[in-house]
């Protein structure tokens, strides 16, 4: 698959909310994943890693409203997505956020995903 094809079809399932499949049917098992934030979830490789990092973060974000940007915008073996969000975090004031998705693919699986914001 085409790396635009890709995007496109990675961006689709995400948009749809079908975060779990767009995972597990694009992800390397090696994936690494990057935050720019301190703690245990800022960098982690793998996907047993990164089911952690996601049910974290189901356990500890209240999300209001989100959505997504228009996208993917592909340049080489790389794709963005820019993303929103209304949300409150565990012990922190209700806020709202922009962030950039850029993502590395590699042999037609995302190698790493990381995050600016």
């Amino acid at each position: 698959m085409e790396i635009r094809e890709l995007a496109a079809a990675f961006y689709a399932l995400i948009k749809d909310n079908k975060i779990a499949e767009a995972q597990d049917k694009f992800y390397s098992d090696d994936i690494r994943s990057i935050e720019p934030m301190p703690g245990e979830h800022s960098d982690v490789t793998g996907k047993a890693a990164l089911a952690e990092k996601y049910k974290w973060w189901e356990e500890n974000a209240t999300v209001h409203d989100e959505g997504m940007g228009d996208g993917p915008k592909v340049h080489g073996d790389q794709f963005a997505i820019t993303f929103w969000i209304d949300v409150t975090m565990t012990g922190m004031d209700r806020m709202k956020m922009e962030e950039v998705g850029l993502y590395t693919v590699k042999d037609g699986k995302i190698v790493e995903e990381r995050f600016f914001y």
